[in-house]
């Protein structure tokens, strides 16, 4: 995958932190959809569990600014 998008799994390996950290963060609001995480358009994933695609340098900006204002972000890590 190009560009800014991408993989759950591309991405957690840039982050540093797992797959399920990127999916606990998204479900506890500090990864925004449509800003920092979309459901990408692979047809080949089933509707029901669409492939998550993140856009790393706004995530990257997001998880800086939480660490910074001394959030629990650790604590929400798988």
């Amino acid at each position: 995958m190009e560009g800014p998008w991408l993989s759950e799994h591309e991405a957690s390996k840039k982050l540093g932190v797992k797959e399920e950290t990127l999916q606990l963060w998204r479900e506890v609001g500090y990864l925004k959809p449509g800003t920092h995480w979309r459901s990408s358009l692979n047809s080949d994933s089933s509707p029901w569990k669409p492939e998550v695609i993140y856009h790393l340098s706004w995530c990257e900006e997001e998880i800086d600014y939480w660490l910074s204002e001394d959030a629990p972000i650790n604590k929400f890590a798988a």
